[in-house]
């Protein structure tokens, strides 16, 4: 069994300076009521004032994403290989509007693509749709409602950005991965990408749709998800995650009078999400999926279910994942162990990936035990370190 209390191993990429800066890092994002006050500010400084946009650079970004391109990245995706972790370079950018930042966005993904060929260190390229479609229209085409025909041929174009993307994957011999959003307008998401996988997932598993298990319905979606993936002979792909919109999708449900998507508790979530594990290993000649949690329970018991299951601890159908700066104790004790490890590695102009930034912050402040598990560990190798130099 990996465990994940060695702090020696969680942190052996992290200089003494680099380890010190973390710390003092979390102690921020711990302190709820400073996050706070300075959420509302962030966004305006950094467009104005260049020692904010210095500041954010140096700390939080440094921390969180690999640079501002995917030059600047080279540097982080060397030193996680190193360390057999592998990189999903995230071009972390939102908010566009425009067809011709829509278009510069695929683009952009593709360039990671592009980038991956050059380094086995760097499995999957991942995208929002949000990054290259306009979130009304998603919204509109996830309804009942006609698209009129200006939008239906917005839509075509959302799809042929899509189909290009998944298309070069599998040109690449690469995977790439969607992202999941919100509720309102994950209906035609999931119908793109099981599209994508019809067409591009014969042979292997290229095209990766995500599943947010705090959604009470996501289980059955993704056995849905294998019945026609059985059925139709090709493989589903998977990324496995919690969820990251539960604040605002309950908020809306409440506002607009409809039943919640989430689930009832953080208990029924696990629940779901470990089945959801479970499931896919004992269903795993349909299945290549990625594990994306922070939770050291779920993938202790993925740890146990590839070995009760004989499946290799290399098998290239099973990959944990983390954010970059993030459960570090996890990461790098599974890649030490022999496990397939990839790393979340954002990146982007600093004013554009800020929301991200923000994200996790809250998710650092709003996740019970988070931050104060995260300084911990930190603490224990910050005093490890100290008594080795005695």
């Amino acid at each position: 069994m990996v465990s994940f209390e060695n702090t020696e191993i969680a942190f052996k990429s992290k200089t003494n300076i680099e380890l010190e800066k973390a710390w003092w890092l979390f102690r921020f994002i711990g302190n709820n009521q400073l996050v706070r006050l300075t959420k509302p500010f962030a966004g305006i400084a950094v467009k104005i004032g260049f020692p904010f946009r210095y500041m954010i650079k140096q700390t939080i970004f440094q921390h969180f994403c690999g640079g501002e391109t995917i030059g600047d990245c080279e540097e982080k995706i060397d030193s996680l290989a190193s360390f057999h972790v592998r990189t999903i370079l995230d071009y972390s950018v939102e908010g566009k509007e425009s067809e011709t930042d829509f278009d510069r966005t695929t683009q952009e993904i593709i360039d990671t693509q592009e980038r991956s060929v050059l380094d086995e260190h760097i499995p999957f390229s991942v995208f929002k749709l949000t990054g290259i479609a306009r979130f009304e229209l998603l919204e509109k085409a996830s309804s009942s409602e006609p698209l009129s025909e200006t939008e239906r041929i917005e839509f075509e174009r959302v799809s042929m950005r899509v189909e290009r993307i998944c298309k070069r994957a599998f040109e690449l011999d690469r995977c790439v991965m969607m992202d999941a959003e919100e509720s309102w307008i994950q209906p035609i998401m999931d119908k793109l990408m099981l599209d994508m996988m019809r067409k591009f997932n014969k042979d292997r598993a290229v095209v990766y749709n995500t599943f947010q298990m705090y959604r009470h319905d996501r289980l059955e979606k993704l056995k849905e998800l294998h019945t026609y993936a059985a059925n139709e002979s090709f493989f589903a792909g998977v990324k496995l995650v919690r969820g990251a919109y539960m604040e605002k999708e309950r908020k809306r449900a409440l506002e607009m009078s409809y039943p919640s998507p989430i689930q009832k508790d953080k208990q029924s979530t696990d629940l779901d999400y470990n089945s959801a594990l479970q499931f896919m290993i004992e269903h795993i000649e349909q299945f290549a999926f990625c594990a994306g949690s922070h939770n050291e329970d779920s993938a202790a018991m993925l740890v146990d279910l590839m070995e009760k299951n004989k499946i290799h601890h290399n098998d290239s159908r099973v990959y944990f994942s983390q954010l970059l700066g993030m459960s570090d104790h996890i990461s790098f004790n599974l890649s030490n162990a022999g496990y397939n490890v990839a790393k979340y590695v954002p990146y982007g102009p600093v004013k554009d990936v800020l929301p991200y930034l923000i994200r996790r912050a809250d998710e650092n402040t709003s996740v019970a035990g988070q931050t104060s598990r995260e300084l911990s560990l930190i603490s224990k190798e910050r005093t490890r370190r100290k008594n080795h130099r005695k």
